[in-house]
């Protein structure tokens, strides 16, 4: 069973888009949408079963230099 996450992602300033490209090139989101507010882009992600989620952020998003910061929400039921 896999584990749904929402990444909020802050990009450095004019990079949000060249940020976009490099997470749509690494095909490890459900979806990506581009927001208003405190966060630049919004990603909903699926980590697989047995993945520990910190490392599997880490090491698939994180290393994306343009990233300044991000919020991960875990989610535990689908209603």
């Amino acid at each position: 069973m896999t584990t749904c996450v929402f990444i909020q992602i802050r990009c450095k300033p004019g990079t949000t888009y060249r940020v976009a490209e490099e997470i749509a090139l690494k095909e490890i989101h459900s979806e990506l949408h581009s927001t208003s507010g405190e966060y630049d882009l919004l990603m909903k992600l699926y980590v697989p079963s047995g993945e520990d989620v910190g490392k599997y952020i880490n090491d698939r998003l994180l290393d994306i230099p343009e990233i300044e910061r991000t919020l991960t929400t875990l989610t535990f039921k689908a209603f």
